[in-house]
């Protein structure tokens, strides 16, 4: 297989790496740049552990190639915290108990950080809607909407 060298900026901060075409988005954001957050779940976009942002759009990184994110701007759950403090939508999952096992946190929260930058005050319905590509086997997503909820209020 042929390598390609890219370039990726990841939370802010630019990368290059040598990668071969077929080479999963997802394997590059965790096993080449080891950023560990984005979580392997289904390889079919069916249960939304692995979303990411790519240019501020939320995406399944287990269905994109890491070739297709060259040049391009990526936000792992890693870019939510600045300088030490928690980002509102990961303070919102800690105070409402939006997580259980945890799986699939950081795609819920990708999810809601692109929601939250279109829509800063939400609906239930709109929450829930945002969040359907995003599977959650324990919580019975009541609390990861009021997580979300959270967020919206304490955003400016």
């Amino acid at each position: 297989m042929a390598e390609h060298k890219i370039r990726v900026t990841v939370n802010g901060t630019a990368h290059e790496a040598e990668v071969e075409s077929r080479l999963l988005l997802v394997h590059l954001i965790r096993d080449v740049l080891r950023f560990t957050g984005t979580h392997i779940g289904c390889d079919t976009t069916h249960c939304g552990a692995c979303t990411v942002l790519l240019d501020g759009e939320p995406i399944k990184s287990c269905t994109v190639l890491a070739v297709q994110a060259d040049g391009r701007q990526l936000m792992t759950v890693e870019g939510l915290e600045k300088d030490g403090q928690l980002h509102p939508i990961q303070e919102g999952f800690w105070e409402k108990h939006g997580l259980q096992c945890g799986y699939c946190t950081p795609g819920m929260m990708m999810t809601a950080y692109a929601l939250l930058q279109q829509n800063g005050n939400p609906s239930e319905d709109e929450i829930r809607q945002a969040i359907s590509g995003n599977l959650c086997r324990c919580t019975g997503y009541m609390n990861i909407v009021k997580s979300i909820r959270y967020a919206a209020e304490k955003l400016p």
